[in-house]
């Protein structure tokens, strides 16, 4: 499907009532499973990494599961792109301390890892705060998909992308006057500036730079998970307690720490998170490939189609 073809089907989608629109996203979802087999295999893979106590029947159901959220997420990005602001307040509930980047003296980094609902939550600290919004974007190959995604990101006024490709000088001044930063902290990005840190028990290249830069800057350090709800029931998007000891002086020791954090909060929901992505790819010097005969050629940042993983 041509990327302007597919964005007109998700502003048609759109106008749906919810109730109607998330089981023709499950439906996405369910041939998704079938068609694509290299994603298939890749979150199999993941999931019998994850959770060896799981039998292969069981990891079977849970990646059913989750490719029918995943479709949900895909046909349902119309609504944030598309929908109106008072419809997306209507359908997203937040919880927390949503407004604790206005108030606070010191930049905000709100750590916000891939569920389902990755895109939900940035919509939120648009919809219902008022500090300004950074974000780090991986540009997509498609022109006219990237400009879609950028353009339903911007449309609120309150944010600014800065790609990923580009030095971090910017995003770093935007900080400092007080910007609130989107930070995506769950994706292999390679061995640069990361650590092989254990995730659900395997080493896994986990960027370093949220201590870092947290404590650089003397940044406040506020967890967000956002979750897709049954049905026609909407979003809710939880702004957790800010933690009180993060960063320390020690950014192995707190990368370890959240990534125990992000395992913690997928396990309350495991078909949420983001499993197509190859959260193993990059692995230590002489270590083969986990996702040898996956058959899996693309990284799901990389994809066209708008999908959890094309940011951060």
């Amino acid at each position: 499907m041509g990327a302007r073809l597919l964005l007109a089907v998700l502003w048609l989608l759109h106008w749906l009532p919810l109730a109607l629109l998330a089981p023709v996203g499950r439906t996405v979802g369910r041939a998704l499973f079938v068609l694509a087999g290299s994603r298939r295999r890749v979150v199999l893979r993941n999931l019998e990494l994850c959770f060896p106590e799981h039998t292969a029947a069981q990891r079977l159901a849970l990646a059913r599961e989750h490719f029918r959220w995943l479709g949900r997420s895909i046909v349902e990005r119309g609504l944030l792109w598309y929908a109106s602001p008072a419809r997306l307040k209507r359908l997203i509930r937040v919880e927390g301390d949503v407004q604790l980047a206005e108030r606070s003296e010191r930049a905000v980094m709100w750590l916000v890892p891939h569920f389902m609902a990755l895109d939900v939550a940035g919509a939120a600290t648009q919809l219902f705060q008022k500090r300004f919004v950074a974000s780090i974007y991986q540009q997509q190959t498609n022109a006219v998909m990237d400009a879609a995604i950028r353009t339903g990101r911007l449309r609120f006024g309150l944010a600014e992308v800065f790609p990923r490709s580009d030095s971090a000088k910017p995003l770093l001044r935007a900080i400092r006057k007080g910007t609130a930063f989107f930070n995506l902290p769950d994706m292999d990005f390679g061995a640069r500036d990361a650590a092989f840190v254990p995730f659900f028990g395997v080493p896994a290249a986990t960027l370093l730079a949220p201590s870092r830069m947290a404590r650089a800057l003397n940044m406040v350090v506020q967890p967000v998970v956002a979750k897709m709800l049954p049905g026609g029931q909407g979003y809710v998007v939880r702004f957790l307690p800010a933690w009180g000891d993060f960063p320390s002086d020690d950014a192995l020791a707190d990368t370890a720490r959240m990534n125990r954090w992000i395992e913690d909060e997928i396990r309350v929901d495991p078909p949420q998170y983001l499993w197509v992505h190859k959260r193993f790819k990059t692995r230590p010097a002489g270590e083969p490939s986990i996702y040898a005969g996956s058959g899996a050629t693309r990284d799901a940042g990389s994809d066209a189609t708008p999908n959890p993983a094309s940011d951060n």
